[in-house]
């Protein structure tokens, strides 16, 4: 029987947050869960685990093991009975051209939370860097993954399905990075007020920017001094946010909750100050918009920025499943020609053997190479001879008469 490509997923589309929560996986994870899933299942070839925040989802090779029985054992290994409420949070497929075409979608952030979503192909470069590393990849995976990286390629140079961003934080990190020369710009002094999930994902973005003087301050000192140790950043304390003590800054990005008009007064100590107020409640008065040497951006601003984005990404659909659809079919031709590239495979090996007959020495491995060569683009111009049940002989003597006459002339 032949190997087949699998997938299973679970993801914002099918579960809950919370429901997601409980078939994450971290690297560490992930490697002792696919050394466990290799013992109880020998037939599998190759293995990625695509482990992000919005999805979990397995792409695996085997000749029998079917996708709901690595669902199972899943739902197992992470202590749930089998039940059909489990089940049914899962997509899965056991054919091939239909996973590879699953993959291509996630891979163009057509099923991300956020429509284009740049990020999830580096998380697939990550979850194949790590088959790689751990012996995990497959012929039919391996292949998969350069379709993926062709894919993405494409998209990006022949459509407008990557430009702009739909991401509130990333843009944030934009705004600040454009309002200031590219040679001063690093070493602005950055103030992240709050400590929720905007918060988080601007320092998930910074690895982007690289904003090397960032400082955090929250209501709740603890979840502030936990993040700037995990983002290796500073503290600032939330009392002198409170009396407005901000002079020191650049740029000051607020993202706290139920605190409006916190930021009521901004010192003219610097020549320019930017300030991005993410709250709908508005933290940031908005009178401060009309003082010189301010900048000031809130979410409806950039929301608008935002909405162009989103629009530019949507009309760009039609082309990148375009775009899909011919890696696809690529892939598929690839696939299908497997058969052929086994069977030319099996006749080099048996005629470089033959060659080998023609000569003692050791040294002659250039000689032997060429003429299977040779006879082999001879076997491809004439299909007929590969299904003889005979050996091509006098087609490897008459190239070892050619390549010796030649070696000699």
């Amino acid at each position: 029987m032949k190997k087949s490509l699998r997938y299973i997923s679970i993801s914002h589309i099918t579960a809950s947050v919370t429901q997601r929560a409980h078939y994450q996986f971290s690297n560490e994870q992930i490697s002792g869960f696919v050394n466990v899933l290799r013992k109880e299942f020998n037939d599998l070839s190759g293995i990625i685990v695509l482990a992000t925040c919005n999805r979990t989802e397995l792409y695996f090779e085997s000749v029998n093991t079917s996708a709901s029985s690595i669902r199972d054992f899943l739902l197992t290994f992470k202590g749930h009975q089998k039940s059909s409420l489990g089940e049914n949070l899962f997509y899965l497929s056991d054919d091939t051209e239909t996973t590879v075409n699953h993959l291509l979608e996630v891979s163009a952030g057509l099923e991300s939370s956020v429509l284009g979503d740049a990020e999830i192909i580096h998380q697939i470069k990550k979850a194949h860097q790590f088959a790689v590393a751990h012996h995990m990849q497959g012929s039919l995976l391996e292949r998969a993954i350069q379709a993926v990286f062709k894919c993405h390629k494409r998209i990006s140079n022949e459509t407008h399905f990557r430009d702009g961003t739909t991401s509130l934080a990333y843009k944030s990190l934009k705004i600040a990075r454009d309002a200031f020369e590219k040679s001063t710009v690093k070493n602005k002094r950055i103030l992240f007020v709050g400590a929720g999930d905007i918060v988080q994902q601007l320092f998930k973005y910074n690895s982007k920017f690289n904003f090397k003087n960032i400082y955090i301050t929250n209501r709740t000192a603890q979840k502030a001094i936990d993040l700037s140790l995990k983002h290796q950043c500073k503290v600032y304390d939330w009392n002198k946010v409170l009396e407005n003590k901000l002079g020191d800054f650049d740029v000051i990005i607020s993202a706290v909750s139920n605190y409006q008009h916190l930021i009521k007064k901004i010192p003219a100590a610097k020549q320019k100050v930017v300030l991005i107020d993410l709250t709908v409640q508005g933290s940031i008065d908005r009178t401060l918009a009309h003082e010189e040497h301010i900048k000031f951006y809130d979410l409806d601003t950039i929301s608008e920025n935002l909405k162009e984005a989103k629009e530019q990404r949507f009309s760009a659909i039609d082309e990148v499943n375009k775009i899909i659809a011919d890696e696809l079919a690529e892939y598929c031709t690839w696939l299908h020609e497997a058969p052929l590239r086994a069977l030319l495979h099996k006749y080099k090996i048996a005629i470089t053997k033959e060659v080998n007959l023609y000569f003692e020495d050791d040294k002659e491995a250039e000689k032997i190479k060429d003429i299977t060569n040779q006879v082999m683009r001879k076997l491809m111009s004439k299909p007929e001879v590969l299904v003889s049940s005979s050996k091509p002989d006098t087609l490897i003597a008459e190239q070892v008469s050619k390549i010796c006459i030649g070696y000699f002339i």
